[in-house]
């Protein structure tokens, strides 16, 4: 198992940037994907972006051009840079990883685009 701790959530006024972090508890090199996804309220969590092992990104449609997913290698730490935000953009962020069979999500960060 995994323990994801999630940072860096916040309030933000449309337009601007926030960058989250995403702290493992092992080393980030045996973990085989890892990711953020996001649930505003009423509607199902969804994907936001990914990165694998190897270096390769995967965006939802949505976030295309404004956000980047990136990987600390030495801090094991997964990190995605939010700008341009949109108070579409509004939910609750979650960093997950998987590996194997296995999968582990984090608590989840709030983050809020005023208009």
């Amino acid at each position: 198992q995994v323990h994801l701790v999630e940072s860096g959530g916040g309030l933000v006024q449309a337009g601007g940037s926030l960058r989250l972090s995403c702290a493992t508890s092992r080393s980030i090199f045996s973990i085989t994907v890892m990711g953020w996804y996001r649930q505003a309220p009423g509607r199902q969590r969804e994907l936001v972006a990914t990165i694998t092992s190897g270096g390769n990104t995967n965006y939802a449609d949505s976030v295309k051009g404004r956000f980047t997913i990136s990987r600390d290698n030495a801090e094991n730490t997964v990190h995605l840079q939010m700008s341009s935000l949109k108070p579409e953009d509004t939910a609750v962020y979650y960093c997950n990883a998987k590996w194997g069979a296995l999968v582990s999500w984090g608590q989840g960060t709030q983050v809020t685009v005023s208009s």
